[in-house]
């Protein structure tokens, strides 16, 4: 069988520190195994049909609604962690297809208009609002039409714990975060220099000369401190040094540009949002069948949440018309 060819070159090349195929912890609800796919493989290939994650292309990453054709969605930072993770477990001999599956799984549960809509929907729910929780309940709960994906353990706990404050149970979840850093701040210095919120000369003299002056580079050279620091090593980080440079770099970016580019969209956005809010408050039998059958068994905070948070940009100003917006000849 293909799958057992695959278990073999797991056994025989990846590090011992690597997480096996063979060794997944399974999943929440057991099924019949793939005879060709590993469960990690399968795994990534929900993701990638799952409909959230085709969502994604319609969300805000940073700048929303920008005037040009290459700036980075939220799908594209996905497909950015994925690439850098994916190096980063070669590199290091760690299980790629477990890496691949986690990265493009890990912001699955983002709400529109980016961070934003994070921090509207955390103030409005009684619960609170974290986009990587919310990553779990989309693919726990969510697709499928409230099937959920049943993915395995280790990609649930990967996605989980991606952000900074996460503690992966795995190298290859360790990865995906470090990943998930190293690209949303170098393609945002690249928006943001390309929307005129930045000049390249502003960007910290001590992280430029660490890092390098273009994205590139920067990747490039963050990949291989973390291979050089972590290679052989029962854990994977960046070197004391490069990781305070990158913190650097995150909190010029925070202060400078995210901030800034958050004030453009904070009132129309969290206007939308609070307001749609409200409205299903009192007309619950206007949300979708799904999210009314999770009115029924988790409250209507939990699933107004859950339909907003899985709104584009597009469709949630779209919502927003068809309830706010005063029509001609009506």
């Amino acid at each position: 069988m293909m799958k057992e060819k695959t278990y073999e070159k797991e056994a025989l090349f990846l590090s011992p520190y690597a997480k096996k195929s063979a060794e997944s912890a399974g999943r929440l609800r057991e099924e019949t195994p793939c005879a060709m796919r590993t469960d990690f493989q399968r795994d990534r290939d929900r993701i990638i049909y799952s409909k959230a994650f085709l969502r994604l292309k319609n969300k805000t990453q940073v700048f929303f609604a920008p005037d040009g054709d290459h700036y980075i969605t939220r799908l594209t930072h996905t497909l950015d962690v994925s690439q850098i993770a994916r190096s980063l477990a070669r590199c290091l001999s760690l299980n790629e297809d477990l890496t691949e599956a986690i990265a493009l799984g890990h912001d699955l549960g983002h709400t529109p208009f980016g961070h934003v809509g994070e921090r509207v929907l955390a103030k409005l729910s009684p619960a609170g609002f974290r986009h990587s929780e919310q990553s779990m309940r989309v693919v726990d709960v969510l697709e499928k039409d409230g099937a959920g994906l049943n993915l395995t353990l280790e990609v649930r706990d990967g996605i989980l714990n991606h952000t900074k404050s996460g503690k992966p149970s795995t190298l290859e979840g360790v990865a995906v975060s470090l990943a998930d850093r190293i690209a949303y701040i170098n393609h945002d210095i690249e928006d943001a220099i390309r929307a005129g919120f930045l000049r390249a000369d502003e960007l910290p003299p001590d992280a430029v000369e660490a890092f390098g002056r273009d994205t590139s580079e920067r990747i490039n050279t963050a990949i291989l401190d973390i291979v050089k620091e972590s290679e052989g090593k029962p854990y994977v980080r960046m070197s004391p040094k490069m990781g305070e440079e990158l913190d650097k770099l995150r909190t010029f970016m925070f202060e400078h540009v995210y901030e800034r580019a958050n004030k453009l969209i904070q009132e129309s956005a969290e206007r939308m949002l609070c307001e749609l809010y409200t409205y299903y408050q009192g007309h619950l039998t206007d949300l979708p069948e799904l999210y009314r059958k999770i009115c029924e068994r988790d409250g209507a905070d939990r699933a107004i949440c859950d339909y907003l948070s899985s709104m584009t940009d597009k469709y949630a100003i779209s919502v927003f018309r068809r309830y706010f917006v005063p029509r001609e000849g009506v």
